[in-house]
């Protein structure tokens, strides 16, 4: 009989463990203040918990990831460059990355959503208002600055937008600025599969692929123009997405 007692503890542990876990991950960000939109410090308790409920919500939703090239990310902090097809991206893409502590530059609506969209303020991701100049331009300051007192690395999606035909876009090449002025490689990735988990989920299991195509180290980003760099980005991407394809999708 002792083992019965013995399991029915296990059990009632592993249960107290699970409820404290969702307690923790749902009151903490209640003391993050949506009046504050930006963190200049990126807070380790926030940053495991954004990836602790990212790893479980990649097994609840079944998702399989499949990556190539990781050994070419740089040891120190680094721009990444990426295309851009589902909302599951960037989720997908900061827990992959969870090594470098990737913030990302995203639309201010995503800083909205009920619990991450407090964490992620609080791991320094960044909000940028394309509509005006002056509000994108320190956005892309700030990324500077985090990068330089080695805070995080930063996550650009270059197209400014979710392809929906799964085209690769227009870059705005200007956020190639933020790996200049912070004299730090740029690493040139891509993304396939995101766009389908909702249809695949929960009969079928969903495969994601990240490939890391190439990095431009510090000599080369600080030698050319945000248009070559975003042009050799673009190109490679394009090979790897639609190597059939002579020209990109023009946007809405």
């Amino acid at each position: 009989m002792l083992w019965k007692y013995i399991l029915f503890g296990i059990l009632w542990a592993l249960l107290a463990i699970v409820v404290l876990y969702l307690l923790v991950w749902a009151i903490s960000p209640l003391f993050i203040s949506k009046k504050v939109m930006t963190y200049d410090h990126n807070s380790k308790f926030y940053r495991w918990l954004l990836n602790s409920s990212t790893g479980i919500a990649m097994k609840i939703l079944r998702i399989k990831i499949h990556t190539t090239g990781m050994e070419k990310i740089p040891q120190g902090r680094y721009l990444m460059v990426c295309n851009h097809r589902s909302n599951f991206d960037p989720i997908i893409m900061w827990y992959v990355f969870r090594k470098s502590e990737p913030a990302f530059i995203s639309k201010p609506e995503n800083f909205n959503y009920p619990i991450y969209g407090r964490i992620i303020r609080k791991c320094c991701f960044l909000p940028i208002d394309r509509t005006n100049p002056r509000n994108s331009m320190k956005t892309i300051l700030d990324a500077v600055d985090l990068i330089k007192r080695n805070e995080v690395s930063i996550v650009v999606y270059p197209e400014g937008t979710r392809s929906k035909k799964y085209k690769l876009l227009k870059f705005h090449n200007g956020v190639l600025k933020i790996a200049q002025k912070a004299k730090v490689p740029i690493v040139v990735a891509t993304i396939q599969g995101g766009e389908t988990i909702k249809e695949r989920y929960p009969f079928r299991r969903s495969h994601v692929y990240i490939d890391v195509l190439s990095v431009f180290d510090v000599a080369e980003v600080t030698s050319q123009t945000t248009d070559e760099l975003g042009g050799k980005a673009r190109q490679l991407m394009l090979d790897k997405l639609e190597p059939e394809q002579d020209a990109p999708e023009k946007e809405d």
